[in-house]
């Protein structure tokens, strides 16, 4: 087009914004490896962070809750940050990249979102477990054995609310490694193809 203006071929105009957005994931292979080293970072340190609010954070604000208040707002937490980071992941310029980051952070959030929970219900009824006095440690560790499948047995639920507990931590898992992934999955390739569909509308 020929009687294009001045203004709509100034790369600093208002014009060429949509055009530099549409583009913003034809990153050279340094800036793909910043972008990706920056996203395990971040990750990182969400993780870092939140497992040291689990080992420092105090207890004594939150033992006078109800064990399904407890539960319900530790679903609600998970629900909330994984909402958020499917949205992170749909406005990402490398959805890959950030779908890697939002895994790293949903996952470790989810194991200790419920060994917080294994270890308030031992502390308001010691026979919930069959190993006593149980620690952060304890219950992180019995939290990471019920995900992984491997169940040692040194501890085990030994009363019902523990045995429902961990029941629907069972069924969870295979939700979150099952739908969640696939969660995952769904809003890495939206991602990509709400770039691919810019590109071609500019």
């Amino acid at each position: 087009m020929d009687d294009q203006t001045d203004a709509d071929r100034e790369p600093g105009s208002t014009s060429s914004v949509p055009m530099a957005d549409s583009r913003s994931d034809d990153l050279s292979p340094h800036e793909r490896r910043r972008f990706m080293v920056g996203g395990l970072l971040r990750a990182l340190v969400i993780t870092v962070v939140l497992f040291a609010l689990y080992f420092l954070i105090p207890l004594g604000w939150i033992e006078g809750m109800s064990q399904a208040v407890t539960m319900a707002a530790a679903l609600a937490v998970l629900l909330v940050v994984t909402v958020w980071q499917v949205r992170a992941i749909l406005r990402s310029p490398q959805p890959g990249l950030r779908g890697i980051e939002a895994l790293a952070t949903i996952a470790p959030l989810y194991l200790l979102l419920f060994a917080m929970t294994y270890l308030l219900m031992a502390r308001d009824e010691p026979a919930a477990f069959t190993a006593e006095s149980l620690t952060r440690v304890d219950t992180l560790y019995f939290t990471i054995t019920i995900f992984s499948t491997v169940g040692f047995g040194d501890i085990s639920p030994a009363s019902e609310p523990a045995r429902l507990l961990v029941s629907g931590q069972m069924i969870l898992n295979l939700i979150v490694l099952g739908a969640g992934v696939k969660l995952l999955t769904a809003a890495v390739q939206r991602g990509r193809r709400s770039r691919a569909d810019a590109e071609d509308a500019s």
